[in-house]
C-alpha cells in the first residue's frame, strides 16, 4: 500500500508515521509537502499530529487553506482513505470533513500519557482488524483534544455509528476518570459518514514497536492496509 503523509510548517510527528509505515510496517510512504497538489498517487494520507501553522489563531485554521487540501478532499471524495491524527484531526474538522470541534482540555493543561482506548465500532477500514470492545493502549499528547458535539448532533452521530474510539480504563470500562481532556462521550475518534475518513486524538504511530512500549497502533495501520487489499 502506498501511504501519503502531509507536512505542514511546524509539523513535529510527520516523520514519526513516516518512520512507523515505512520501517515498522514496511509500506512505501511518501511525504506531502502542504504547499504541493500532487498526492504521488498514494492509496491512504495519513495528516500527522503535531502542529500546523496558524495553531496560534485556531488548531487547522490556516492549515485547512493549503493547497494540497483540496487534492485530499478530492482522494477521499473518490473513495480512498484519510486518517488525521491529532492536529490532523483538527485539521479535517477545520476543513469540514469530519464532525465536532476541539476545545481546550478540560484541565486547562498540556496532557501527555498513554491512555487506553475502547473500539466501538470495529466495520471501519481503520479497525477491521481489531475485535468488538478491544482495548489499546495508545499515547496522546494535547492541549486542545476536547472533542465536542452539540446534543443532537452527538446522538445522530452515535446512530450512524460514526464513533469509532472512546477513552476507557485498562478494562475498558468507560468512565469520566478515564477521560484525559473532558471530550463528550470519552470520544477519542470519530469517522465521517461514508467510512473513510477518520480522525483521532491518540497517536497510533508512537505506538508501532515494541521499543514505545506499546504495537496497538499498528492494528490501524493494519486495518488500512488489510482494506487496501480487497
Amino acid at each position: 500500500m502506498r501511504f501519503g503523509v502531509v507536512v505542514f510548517p511546524g509539523s513535529n510527528c510527520d516523520h514519526d508515521a513516516y518512520h512507523a509505515l515505512r520501517h515498522g510496517m514496511n509500506q512505501e510512504t511518501h511525504l506531502l509537502w502542504h504547499g504541493e497538489t500532487d498526492l504521488q498517487g498514494v492509496d491512504a494520507i495519513i495528516i500527522p499530529g503535531g502542529f500546523s501553522y496558524g495553531d496560534y489563531l485556531r488548531c487547522g485554521a490556516i492549515a485547512k487553506f493549503s493547497p494540497i487540501m483540496e487534492s485530499v478532499r478530492r482522494h477521499a471524495k473518490g473513495g480512498k482513505l484519510v486518517l488525521g491524527i491529532c492536529n490532523g484531526f483538527q485539521i479535517l474538522q477545520e476543513a469540514g470533513m469530519l464532525p465536532g470541534v476541539m476545545l481546550r482540555n478540560a484541565g486547562l493543561k498540556f496532557v501527555c500519557r498513554h491512555v487506553h482506548l475502547c473500539v466501538d465500532n470495529v466495520k471501519t477500514p481503520f479497525t477491521r482488524s481489531c475485535q468488538s470492545g478491544q482495548v489499546l493502549k495508545i499515547p496522546i499528547a494535547h492541549n486542545d483534544g476536547n472533542f465536542f458535539l452539540p446534543e443532537d448532533e452527538l446522538a445522530a452521530l452515535k446512530k450512524q455509528g460514526q464513533v469509532v474510539l472512546r477513552y476507557c480504563d485498562a478494562e475498558g470500562n468507560i468512565t469520566p476518570q478515564a477521560n484525559p481532556n473532558g471530550s463528550v462521550d470519552n470520544i477519542a475518534g470519530v469517522k465521517n459518514r461514508e467510512g473513510n475518513v477518520m480522525g483521532l486524538m491518540p497517536h497510533p504511530e508512537r505506538a508501532a514497536e515494541t521499543l514505545l512500549n506499546s504495537e496497538d497502533g499498528r492494528l490501524i495501520f493494519g486495518s488500512m492496509m488489510a482494506q487496501s487489499e480487497n
